[in-house]
């Protein structure tokens, strides 16, 4: 007996049997489209959590003043390591593996005025290589450049907060603002940034200055942080070795001493969002199955209808020499006919469905940002579709194999007498 045959016979059986191939097709289609859409938001969610995180800076790494922990060059334990200014040029000349890197100063609880209006900010004194580091982007104006640098230039970006705050919707650009009674001409404004890490304070609540412009508010010797970010993820722990190497010689102290100076690599952090996005997709993964799982129970209670109604038909198919195996694969055939059907069908509808209902919102409302950065999207992604399939598969199998067993074991001549 051919594949053709059992094939044809297969088809036949569905056809006979219209109404009851039908709602099974819709149930399984049905599971595969709430499958596709469940695994679509899971990507999604984890899409819009990746993004959020590494609006920080795509690798950022800050090395910060600290205290050492072992004695070097006979100088004590405990001894206090401060950053210099001329520390961010040298790291940057000596270490090939630093691909961008600036010192930053930070003031808080600066008073911003514009007209009457007034805010508490935060003064983030920067080189212009700090937009790479940390991903910033101005929707208005432009960003701080190397000639306002070495001018000392009295220029800000200010954060879309900031902006707003002072502003109030209003051009900013040209501008000028007095913080802590100096005066600045605004050059740019910076895109509402949909951040959920940082350090001291969010982005859109800072203006951003060139770092020797800070010189009118206090010290420019010392600043805060290094911020730096490394050629390429590969080589974050090399460039941080050497980074703690070229300071070490430069203070004077063991460069196995990680408390010197701490340096801080945000990457380390990402595990916690992988993990939060992959418990999120395994739990939507888990209802879709069991949707599936529904239909597959459906799939499987229709075949055993059938073979029930067929019983007759099985006895005799057994009695004229017809082989245990080629009534197994028949009713597998016929489960597998309904099951790719009902595949097809499902997968059509879950790609509409996703297309359909676009994105949905996330981080937006709390960063009160209408631009849709912030949302979820739903993208129906090859794995999404792989995974679908094998799931609809395992089911399918699982629900046609029970039935088509119970079919092919049937005793001939009890199934012949069988009313």
């Amino acid at each position: 007996m051919t594949w053709r045959f059992i094939f044809g016979e297969s088809l036949a059986a569905l056809r006979f049997h219209r109404q009851r191939t039908l709602f099974t097709t819709l149930s399984l289609a049905w599971g595969v489209t709430c499958f596709v859409i469940l695994i679509s938001y899971g990507n999604g969610f984890e899409a819009a959590l990746y993004k959020a995180f590494t609006a920080i800076g795509q690798d950022l790494v800050l090395t910060m003043s600290g205290q050492t922990s072992e004695q070097a060059g006979g100088l004590r334990t405990g001894r206090r390591v401060e950053l210099l200014y001329t520390d961010a040029a040298a790291v940057k000349e000596s270490v090939p593996l630093v691909e961008n890197l600036s010192p930053e100063m930070m003031r808080n609880g600066v008073k911003a005025q514009f007209r009457g209006r007034e805010k508490e900010v935060a003064i983030r004194a920067v080189w212009p290589e700090y937009s790479i580091v940390r991903n910033m982007k101005v929707s208005d104006g432009r960003w701080i450049n190397e000639d306002d640098r070495l001018h000392q230039n009295r220029v800000a970006v200010l954060g879309s907060k900031v902006a707003q705050d002072l502003f109030g919707g209003a051009p900013a650009i040209d501008e000028d603002i007095i913080l802590n009674g100096v005066h600045f001409t605004v050059i740019g404004v910076t895109n509402n940034k949909l951040q959920i890490a940082n350090y001291n304070r969010r982005d859109n609540e800072c203006v951003f200055i060139p770092y020797e412009s800070f010189n009118v508010f206090g010290d420019t010797q010392h600043p805060v942080f290094l911020v730096w970010k490394p050629a390429t993820p590969d080589s974050r722990d090399r460039a941080i070795r050497m980074v703690r190497a070229k300071l070490a010689e430069l203070h004077r102290f063991s460069p196995t001493d990680e408390k010197a100076v701490e340096i801080l690599a945000f990457s380390k952090f990402m595990h916690i969002v992988t993990g939060m996005g992959l418990a999120v997709k395994l739990l939507l993964g888990f209802v879709g199955a069991l949707t599936l799982a529904i239909g597959g129970v459906g799939l499987a209670n229709i075949m055993l209808a059938s073979v029930i109604d067929r019983t007759r038909e099985i006895g005799m198919i057994k009695a004229l020499g017809g082989r245990r195996a080629m009534i197994l694969k028949q009713f597998l055939v016929e489960a597998c006919l309904v099951v790719f059907a009902g595949g097809v069908l499902g997968m059509m509808l879950g790609i509409i469905a996703a297309n359909i209902i676009g994105a949905m919102p996330f981080l937006g409302p709390a960063f009160k940002d209408t631009t849709g950065s912030g949302d979820i999207y739903l993208t129906v992604s090859p794995v999404s579709i792989a995974v679908s399939t094998g799931v609809l598969l395992l089911v399918g199998l699982v629900a046609g194999l029970v039935p088509a067993l119970k079919a092919s074991r049937l005793d001939p001549i009890k199934a012949l007498r069988y009313e």
